[in-house]
């Protein structure tokens, strides 16, 4: 049998391509991970919008 690995959120970001669509893995403070899955117009927009409050 495998052994089971705990699921923590230490780690970078990720952002893979998975098919048609772009997942975002964003790790947590208190452990695991947020797991978004967007299209490429929603990416667009998210990179907008950060842009615009990172300046």
């Amino acid at each position: 049998m495998a052994a089971m690995k705990p699921r923590t959120g230490d780690g970078p970001l990720e952002v893979t391509k998975e098919g048609r669509g772009i997942v975002m893995r964003v790790p947590l403070e208190g452990g695991g991970r947020l797991v978004v899955e967007l299209n490429a117009t929603e990416a667009s927009e998210l990179g907008e919008a950060l842009q615009a409050v990172v300046g």
